[in-house]
């Protein structure tokens, strides 16, 4: 039996190893975005974001956990309730210019939410921020779907190692960034910002 040294250099030297096998294409990407002509007409009277309990949870403490939902920054709860509350203020949020006279109901599903954990954050190449969802508009009064089902991709590049650590003393975090980021995907996919979609390499899973 190896040195317990040796054996943490070996399985840290595996996960590094799995981590970049895990090198992939990652994408923000939609079908196609609401015509503006029609999202002009909406007014959003609430958001709905539905987190399923069949979504697996990790709170492994490693640098690819194996779940739909890693999240770290909160403290450790109720991880559906915390993704729902930053979706439903990331769509709100991308939704916000949205100023006319049809009250609708913008409802989410998600798929996946896996952050980096703490121990990725650490590392200088970082990696990436997965994060998938269906969504729909719905008439607010009749119920009536506008538009959608749409799956929606919105993957974007994580901070590591040192640039992350600026990142706080500016005060941003994952989750500034994510909101921030679902805000640009959500305000494109209305029709009422730029094009967030693009594909990017990168570490991560």
């Amino acid at each position: 039996m190896p040195p317990p040294s040796l054996a943490r250099r070996a399985a840290m030297v595996a996960a590094i190893l799995a981590l970049a096998a895990c090198g992939a294409v990652f994408k923000t990407d939609y079908d196609a975005p609401v015509d503006r002509a029609v999202s002009a007409q909406w007014r959003v009277a609430s958001v709905e974001v539905d987190v399923p309990h069949t979504l697996t949870v990790s709170e492994a403490r490693t640098l690819l956990p194996r779940a739909d939902i890693v999240w770290r920054e909160d403290p450790v709860g109720d991880r559906y309730a915390q993704v729902d509350q930053i979706m439903t203020d990331a769509i709100s949020q991308g939704a916000s210019g949205l100023h006319g006279s049809r009250p609708v109901r913008i409802e989410a599903v998600m798929s996946r939410f896996h952050a980096l954990t703490f121990e990725a954050e650490a590392r200088p190449s970082g990696g990436v921020h997965n994060i998938d969802f269906t969504i729909q508009v719905v008439d607010a009064a009749s119920g009536q779907v506008l538009v959608g089902p749409t799956a929606i991709e919105a993957a974007f590049p994580a901070l590591g190692g040192a640039d992350m650590i600026a990142a706080r003393q500016r005060g941003e975090t994952q989750k500034s960034m994510i909101i921030a980021h679902v805000r640009r995907v959500i305000a494109g996919w209305l029709g009422i910002g730029p094009d967030p979609r693009e594909k990017f390499s990168k570490l991560g899973g």
